[in-house]
Formats: C-alpha cells, structure tokens, sequence
C-alpha cells in the first residue's frame, strides 16, 4: 500500500477507526492474534477501533463487553453498543415495537427465499437479531452462483426492503438506514464530531460492497486486500486498498496509521 508523505499527515489526524468485521477483522472466521494485537495496539495508543458490522445485536453485546473496541454498530447500522460508566448503553434506530414489526414483515421474504434459492439458507446467527434477516450464501454453506445471490437480493427489494451483500451473506432489512447513517449518529453522539465537516477525523476499511457508502463517504477509506473482486462493480470503491488481506490487511492499516501519527508527533513541525 502506497501511501504519499501528505496522505500519511491526514492519517496522523484520525481519531476513530471504523472496521468492518467479516473478512476485514476476521480471516477465515476467525480473529487471528495479528489482528486481535493490533486492536490492542491501537488501544493503548488512543486510537479508537468501532466495528461496523452486519452482524447481529447478540454478538454486538459480545464484541462491546469483551473486545477492545471504543463501541460496535451493528446489523448494517441498525444499532450500536458501547459500555458507558455504569454499564452498556444500547441505541437503535428504531424502538422495539418498530422492530418487531420489521422482523414480522421479514417472514413472507425469508419463506421466499427458501423456496426460489436452493442452497440458500437462514444464517446461522439469525437468531440474535433485532433488525435484519440474513441470508448464508457461502458461510456455512457451500457458495452460491453470483446470479443465485443477485436473486436473493432482488426479492427482497421486490417486498420494499433494503438489501446488501456482504462477504458471506446478504442482509435484508425495514428501516431507513444504513452503515453510514448509524456511523454519522454515532460519531456525533459518542464523539461530538459532526462527520460531515470533520470526515478525516476519522477513516474506514472494509472487503465488500454493502461497505460502498462508508468507503465513498470518508476521503482516507481502505480495503483489505481481499476488496479486489468486488472493485470492477463497486461505484464508490476505497481510496485505498491494503497489500495484505483480511485481518493482516487490518493489522496493516492499523499499523500505517498509528506509524504515521507517531511520525507527527515526533515531528510536530512538519
């Protein structure tokens, strides 16, 4: 990853790390020690590392509680969670009764898709969801054709619902939002930061298309590696994209960025 001597003194100036999880932290489903140290690095050098994940609410619970994260937005910016003085604050964008009619109104599609994908199936972390209905096209199943995931896609915007594929699944959802939406509420509820002012306070990385807002709104966004195949069909792809792949692509920009802020700090004049 090439990174210009003015680009590096723009990354000096990130607060906050924006991660997507699944083939961006994680490799191969799993948080190898590379990644999981280098966001204990950036910890304990006051860089905030806040997953932005399709994952569900169960696991964000999880990830606050245990990871060395500022806060986790989860199911595609459904919610986010972040332990507070005193215990977990949780925020939706919707209240309970909203979501229990989204996940009512998900029930007919779920059906569908069943029926008119074989080899589809219910992800297997459906159950700790509050928002979203997820659909496994190649985590715990074998992978599907690029044409059975564009169906899949396709009937849940015939009911009105938003879509997103992610590295593993594709997510359908009721509601008016998005991974950027949550991160912009976010970063001015938690940070005081309105991010449409103050966008190089802050950077992303992701590997896939459903993070093409977030890599189209920050100025300094990344991908891993791995973002590659997907870059020909993105309309808004990373400004860059990391030499290593997956969590070792995280482990990298965490690297370049914490690099690049010691530089500054070494050479306050620059």
């Amino acid at each position: 990853m090439t990174i210009s001597e003015k680009d590096r003194t723009r990354l000096a100036g990130i607060r906050i790390l924006f991660a997507d999880i699944d083939d961006t932290i994680s490799t191969s489903g799993k948080i190898e020690t590379q990644a999981y140290a280098a966001m204990w690095r950036a910890r304990n050098e006051g860089l905030d590392v806040v997953p932005v994940t399709g994952r569900p609410a169960g696991w964000c619970d999880h990830i606050a509680r245990m990871w060395p994260v500022s806060a986790v937005i989860g199911e595609n910016g459904g919610l986010y969670f972040r332990m507070v003085p005193g215990g977990m604050e949780k925020v939706y964008m919707h209240d309970a009764e909203t979501r229990a009619d989204f996940r009512a109104r998900l029930q007919n599609i779920r059906e569908e898709i069943l029926h008119s994908v074989p080899g589809s199936a219910i992800a297997s972390d459906q159950q700790y969801r509050e928002y979203d209905l997820a659909i496994d096209y190649c985590e715990d199943v074998p992978p599907l054709a690029d044409a059975d995931v564009e169906q899949i896609v396709s009937i849940f915007r015939k009911h009105g619902a938003n879509a997103k594929t992610s590295s593993i699944h594709v997510n359908g959802w009721f509601g008016d939002f998005d991974k950027l939406t949550m991160v912009r509420r976010f970063a001015g509820e938690a940070y005081g930061l309105d991010l449409n002012t103050q966008k190089e306070s802050a950077t992303f990385v992701g590997d896939s298309p459903n993070d093409e807002p977030l890599f189209g709104f920050f100025p300094l966004s990344f991908g891993v590696a791995n973002v590659a195949r997907f870059l020909e069909s993105m309309d808004n792809p990373p400004a860059f994209v990391t030499e290593e792949r997956c969590g070792a692509g995280f482990a990298e920009l965490v690297n370049t960025v914490l690099s690049a802020r010691q530089s500054q700090h070494s050479n306050p004049g620059r």
